[in-house]
């Protein structure tokens, strides 16, 4: 039995539940004084979604019908369906997820908050889709003074090319720029034409040529993880860092660098002490 077969009982049975479970005030339509059928009518989906009803019809009784993901994401609109549920409708219609959404802007859990401050002495921090800093440790703020920056400042991109602190905490500045650039390359991409991030990338072309040149390379890494030499106090301390995601559906990711235990308890103490006091 084919895949599609196996699960167009389910998606029947996703589609009827969820219509079912809205009423007409829930999609903007008038309640009327006789309605035989619980939520919402065949019909009423079928006209808010724009299509017709025997083809709606078709789709709900689980016939072999092709959908696209533009009618799939109009459908789950008229559903209200959640995130989660449209990526189940994706999976059952067209046996793959959907293309997801850029997301910039969200808040951090506050469990996220409390687990940065247990990762101490290792900074870290969380970035968006945006490379906006939402939220960091003691230990990142030593590191790369974050507090610094006013609020629509505080993205790690602009501070990347326009920060003279971060420029001179990292150590060969110009490749390690331009690995970073390549790996936000990736999560421009996925940000699907986002406004913010649009203004971001035009502002940065305007104020810094290093940008704008790098900015047209072809370049595209997965987030950054490795290590990477900081200056601390005036010496050069190796840092390995990577990125952990902690909320993809809202694109949040978790950034942690750990000093290199290889280095000498002697140099961690002359070039870590305010990471050795967050």
């Amino acid at each position: 039995m084919a895949t599609s077969d196996r699960t167009r009982p389910e998606l029947s049975e996703f589609l009827r539940a969820h219509r079912e479970r809205l009423t007409p005030e829930d999609a903007g339509l008038p309640s009327g004084k006789r309605r035989r059928t619980a939520g919402l009518r065949r019909e009423e989906v079928a006209a808010l979604a724009g299509v017709g009803l025997t083809w709606y019809t078709w789709l709900e009784q689980g016939r072999n019908i092709g959908v696209s993901s533009g009618f799939l994401d109009n459908l789950a609109r008229v559903l209200k369906l959640d995130g989660a549920e449209r990526r189940h409708l994706f999976l059952l219609a067209q046996e793959r997820p959907p293309a997801e959404p850029g997301k910039t802007w969200c808040t951090v859990p506050s469990l996220v908050n409390r687990l940065m401050g247990d990762l101490a002495p290792h900074a870290a921090y969380i970035l968006n889709l945006r490379w906006d800093v939402l939220a960091y440790n003691d230990a990142a703020e030593a590191l790369f003074r974050f507090g610094s920056q006013p609020s629509n400042r505080r993205n790690l991109l602009w501070m990347l090319f326009c920060d003279q602190h971060l420029a001179d905490t990292l150590v060969d500045w110009e490749n390690q720029a331009q690995a970073m650039l390549a790996s936000f390359r990736r999560d421009f991409a996925g940000a699907r034409g986002d406004a913010d991030m649009r203004a971001l990338v035009a502002e940065l072309e305007d104020v810094s040529p290093e940008f704008k040149t790098w900015w047209r390379s072809p370049d595209v890494h997965a987030p950054c993880t490795g290590t990477r030499t900081l200056r601390v106090g005036g010496h050069p301390v190796t840092f390995e860092h990577t990125s952990l995601t902690v909320d993809g559906g809202r694109h949040l990711r978790l950034v942690v660098y750990a000093a290199l235990a290889a280095q000498t308890s002697n140099e961690r103490t002359e070039c870590l002490p305010a990471l050795e006091q967050s």
